[in-house]
């Protein structure tokens, strides 16, 4: 068995089909290994294609039963079929019908794409390529139609049958135990948005009604007895419908929109249109299993799944290398219902942290690629964090550029010119363009261009003339000198709090860097200013800034945008940090001037503004993670001299801190014992008092550990519970396993729940994590076919555990790569994901990046290697793909 060579995929290659397919209809009779699939295929030749082109249609491991065109089986030499194509050598220069009959095994398929079973339920996943594991097709997004779908099942193996569209004729099937749902999408869309379920599910459904008056049939299917934790999904998915209509104008457009949670699953979820299938980790909830994160997660994802129906369903992609056109429109749009929905500040924060954690790193290492990448060689390790969350950055790039009102009209413009089609990012661009009569071609850059632009910040203050000049410069890392468009928004701060100043080059707040060097004057300014620069983060760019700690500090107590107020406290932090991480010995100066000052600044804030904003006040008491910090370290990085860096800060800001935090947590803890609720004032009331009993552990793990167990016993939510928790696992002793063991016991019936379980246990850093780890596997709730349970226990080691996954034995790396290997014969999309947790191998200290290296080039010296996860490797081992 030879490793799958990853063939490259050029933009510059794409053209059109050579033939359109207008109309499918298919017949699927579901049984658990013998399902039959009969496609009719209304197919027409491409009047933009090649004229008297073969017709090769995808497959992938199916097995051809019948073929007939136009009613007629064709003879054996006008077509050749293997598992993986079905060719028509001559097919007609007119509109014919193609019959294909095919079968698979959905129990056997454990790659979970295309049609498999999950836990007695039937179930598709589609996106990018999985349609032609369930019948042979023209598999690309800009082959766009109209589907109607007869699905036929066992009575009591699947009373519930769901797909695309809205529902048609249903009923028994005569002399048998059987029964049949027709299905019809009057929307064209391309194979990946295909969907359908079959199973024993439970139902909470309601009614909605569009800005337009039409009534939609809104429910979320689960596992039964399930039910009662569907309530929180229902309704986020009723809020999005109707913040859709309220902030882009766009109405649902079927009679009905179905949610449906299965255990396995790929991804988080996928946006079919009107049959959302879901991860059910991303809808079932309550208080006793779900975390305030849980919540926020769930409503975020249901957001962004339903927000496809128009950016990614309507209007489509033309092909894979405009993915961002679809993801990164959807999250911008998701991130802001969540904004809407909960603290904008806050949220913001939160997206800051997870794209410095997730994308900047990836732009730093050899998986880095432009958001609209050149070439691909296996589209499922497209989907990145810089596609998805960068690509949410360009977008909200453009609207600080344009302002809301003319992005608004823009994207009115998109969908209406778009509605229907496959589109790129040229088409997007354009609505804009054409809105604001602005050219973008400067701006059109961002998608081109990998890694992360740096700006150099300079200030000077000239007290005689009261005036102040900002001087700004921008380089891109391995970039050829052509500057980027930056829209950077920004402010003086001065002693006591925002300064007025004027400057004709900035307009409402925002000036635009669009030269690789630039300098502002602003006049009247009446006193030295410390500046504010990409407020609200304005741009993914690093900014590099001579400010001391006075003035940082300054800009936390008194700056006026609340981003750049929670960065302040971060860049204090990270320079502490990055002192004790390259000193012999951190605990050297715990206790030193400036971080006493630093204390100091965060006791005045928990004083007087910690009530007020409780969930503010926690993200300002986090230090920067391990991850961060090392990023910014950015070579011969050494994790252990990383952790003990921030175990020292966290225990001298713990004992700084300790009779505020005491007192936080009295005055932060529910008066009356009410009832849970995952509102963002409650989650951000528990967020402070769990932040508050870190650092009292981190100073006095026995007090901690009191502090702990005294919460683990009392608390009525998950939240509190996981919070305190995570609190002993930090602390070795008896508390901390019998704590384990008495909560894995309570919850042994709850994968969700276990997979946090898991995940706590996987990142205690320590070196005997690796035999927990071990016995952690042989649990009984443990599942290699199973994402959640992989990602929870191996996936949070590789991300979450530095010190023990980069150990100096290599065994870390080992255990990961011995993962990777074995579940690469059974999901390589998911053995693919693991692996690019070596993304930053390179940039650590000699001996750990050579036992690294070692154990990576092992892996390629292997046979059978899957694609997936040969192209992460090669690139990963330094041989990337050409971008230009």
């Amino acid at each position: 068995m030879r490793t799958e060579t990853p063939q490259t995929i050029r933009l510059e290659d794409y053209r059109p089909s050579d033939h359109l397919i207008d109309r499918v209809d298919l017949d699927i009779r579901l049984a658990p290994h013998d399902t039959r699939v009969t496609a009719t295929l209304a197919i027409r030749p491409n009047p933009a294609g090649e004229a008297g082109a073969p017709l090769v249609l995808d497959g992938d491991d199916l097995t051809l039963l019948g073929l007939e065109l136009d009613g007629q089986a064709p003879p054996e030499e006008a077509f050749a079929a293997t598992p993986s194509s079905l060719t028509l050598h001559r097919p007609p220069q007119r509109p014919f019908v193609l019959r294909i009959e095919t079968q698979i095994d959905p129990t056997a398929n454990t790659k979970l794409m295309g049609l498999y079973r999950s836990n007695g339920v039937y179930c598709t996943q589609c996106e990018a390529d999985g349609f032609r594991r369930i019948t042979y097709f023209l598999d690309r997004p800009d082959v766009l139609s109209v589907y109607t779908t007869r699905i036929e099942a066992g009575r009591e193996e699947a009373p519930v049958l769901l797909g695309n569209g809205n529902p048609g004729e249903a009923g028994p099937v005569a002399g048998t135990d059987r029964h049949f749902a027709v299905w019809h999408d009057p929307h064209p869309k391309p194979a990946y948005l295909f969907a359908l379920v079959g199973g024993r599910l439970d139902r909470v459904a309601t009614r909605f009604t569009t800005m337009e008056g039409r009534g939609v049939d809104v429910a979320v299917y689960v596992e039964p007895g399930r039910g009662s934790r569907a309530g929180y999904a229902l309704d986020a998915v009723v809020r999005s419908m109707r913040w859709d209509e309220e902030a882009f104008g766009r109405p649902y457009d079927l009679d009905v929109f179905s949610v449906v949670a299965v255990s396995d699953f790929n991804m988080g979820a996928m946006e079919n249109k009107g049959l959302n299938i879901f991860n059910d980790k991303y809808v079932l909830a309550d208080p006793e299993t779900a975390t305030d994160t849980d919540y926020a997660n769930i409503e975020a994802i249901i957001a962004h799944e339903y927000f496809h129906n128009w950016s990614g369903n309507r209007v489509t992609c033309r092909d894979w290398f405009q993915l961002c056109l679809k993801e990164g429109l959807t999250v911008f749009r998701d991130q802001e219902f969540s904004s809407d929905m909960r603290s904008r500040a806050v949220h913001r924060i939160g997206e800051v942290r997870t794209l410095r954690a997730r994308q900047f790193p990836e732009d730093a290492g050899p998986l880095a690629h432009p958001v609209r990448p050149r070439a691909y060689a296996e589209i499922n390790n497209l989907y990145t964090a810089t596609v998805y969350e960068k690509g949410a950055e360009i977008v909200r790039m453009l609207r600080t550029l344009l302002g809301p009102r003319t992005f608004r009209a823009g994207m009115d413009r998109y969908f209406a010119e778009n509605d229907g089609r496959a589109a790129t990012v040229e088409d997007f661009l354009a609505s804009f363009a054409a809105e604001s009569g602005r050219d973008l071609s400067a701006f059109a850059r961002w998608y081109e261009r990998p890694g992360t632009p740096r700006v150099t910040a300079e200030g000077s203050y000239d007290a005689s003339a009261r005036r102040y000049t900002l001087s700004l410069r921008q380089s891109l890392p391995g970039g050829d000198g052509t500057p980027l468009v930056i829209p950077v928004a920004l402010g003086l701060v001065g002693g006591s709090g925002p300064l007025e100043s004027t400057c004709p080059r900035v307009s409402d707040g925002v000036f635009v860097l669009e030269e690789a060097s630039d300098a502002l004057t602003f006049e009247a300014v009446s006193e030295p200013p410390v500046p504010s620069l990409f407020q609200g983060f304005s741009a993914p760019v690093r900014l590099e800034i001579a400010l001391d700690d006075a003035e940082r500090l300054a800009l936390l107590r008194h700056d006026s945008d609340p981003f750049n107020r929670w960065q302040a406290a971060q860049s204090v932090a990270m320079r502490l940090l990055l002192d004790r991480a390259a000193a012999g010995s951190p605990e050297a100066d715990e206790a030193g001037p400036s971080a006493q000052a630093y204390a100091a600044a965060l006791g005045g804030l928990l004083d007087t503004e910690a009530l007020a904003d409780p969930a503010f006040a926690a993200l300002v008491l986090g230090l920067p993670g391990e991850g961060e910090i090392a990023n910014e370290i950015g070579r011969d990085v050494d994790p252990d001299a990383v952790h003990r860096a921030r175990q020292t800060l966290r225990r001298h800001l713990g004992r700084s801190l300790r009779g505020r935090l005491s007192g936080l947590r009295e005055a932060l803890a529910p008066a009356d014992g009410g009832p849970f609720s995952p509102d963002a004032a409650s989650a951000g009331r528990r967020a402070l008092a769990n932040a508050a009993l870190d650092l009292i552990a981190a100073a006095d793990p026995a007090a901690g550990t009191e502090l702990a167990e005294a919460q683990l016993a009392a608390a009525t939510n998950m939240t509190d519970r996981l919070a305190a928790l995570s609190t002993l696992a930090l602390i070795p002793g008896p508390a901390r396993e019998r704590a384990l063991e008495s909560f894995g016991t309570r919850y042994a019936e709850e994968p969700l729940v276990l997979d946090k379980w898991f995940a706590i246990q996987a990142t205690i850093p320590e070196e005997g994590t690796l035999a927990r780890i071990a016995r952690l596997q042989r649990h009984p709730a443990f599942s290699m076919t199973n994402p959640n349970r992989v990602r929870a226990l191996i996936g949070s080691f590789g991300l979450g555990n530095p010190t023990q996954f980069a150990r100096l034995d290599g065994a870390g790396f080992a255990l990961l790569a011995g993962t990777v290997e074995a579940l690469d014969r059974t999901n390589p999309q998911i053995a693919a994901k693991l692996l690019t947790t070596f993304n930053s191998w390179r940039r650590l200290e000699p001996a750990r990046s050579s036992k690294a290296g070692e154990i990576l080039s092992g892996m390629r010296s292997r046979e059978g290697l899957s694609r997936d996860v040969a192209d992460i490797l090669t690139r990963t081992l330094g041989t990337p793909l050409t971008h230009s």
